[in-house]
């Protein structure tokens, strides 16, 4: 016999290398910046159960390639996926992978594609802020105005979109907060600890391995 779990956590565990103040991802604005400050001052290794859900999000994405792909859907074309992409500013850049880039032939129109899984399809009412945010910096760095949130179930493959139009102002204040952010890093300075002060975010406390480290306002 063997322990195919056991096979698994060896098969995704990785080493995980500290950040580099000044490069920043565009998945991370949009949480707490607490936790993100932490995680360039306190790195902590990434736990298996947590890798596993990351896998589990690389396998829908794969699967959503496929179909994207797939000649039964000529009316979709797939330009590109996962491409890298950067947006320069004075002092820090801004480092991400954009998932899909499409083509819908009957309209004309290019969308950039963010995809993610869920756990349950049927909770999902709207695309989330932080995903938003994450695929304005897309749009703008891309120079194609028009985004999907495409929310895809890890357990029946059911799916919903939500299509996004870019907001110039929007990523101005997505731009300042990366900015904020940096500072504070360069400065050794804590944030405030948002997530407990927006009742939209205080559900990320409940998952946040510096839960206790934040609780005492540690720096």
């Amino acid at each position: 016999m063997f322990d195919f779990n056991e096979m698994v956590t060896r098969h995704i565990e990785r080493v995980s290398r500290p950040k580099t103040l000044g490069r920043y991802y565009p998945s991370e604005i949009g949480g707490c910046m607490r936790k993100t400050w932490y995680s360039y001052k306190r790195p902590k290794q990434l736990q298996p159960e947590l890798l596993k859900i990351f896998e589990m999000g690389n396998m829908v994405h794969d699967f959503v390639v496929k179909v994207l792909e797939s000649e039964k859907n000529k009316d979709v074309q797939l330009l590109q996926s996962e491409f890298p992409l950067k947006i320069e500013q004075p002092d820090f850049l801004i480092s991400g992978r954009v998932d899909d880039l499409v083509l819908v032939k009957a309209s004309g129109k290019t969308f950039v594609v963010e995809v993610k899984s869920t756990k349950s399809i049927d909770y999902v009412g709207t695309a989330s802020k932080p995903h938003v945010m994450q695929l304005q910096l897309y749009m703008h760095a891309t120079g194609i105005h028009n985004g999907i949130v495409l929310y895809v179930d890890k357990g029946n493959l059911q799916s919903k979109q939500f299509e996004v139009e870019y907001d110039k102002a929007e990523v101005k204040r997505i731009l300042e907060r990366f900015g904020e952010l940096h500072k504070l890093l360069s400065s050794n300075l804590l944030p405030i600890d948002e997530a407990k002060k927006d009742s939209t975010k205080q559900w990320l406390c409940r998952f946040c391995e510096y839960a206790e480290t934040c609780e005492k306002n540690e720096a």
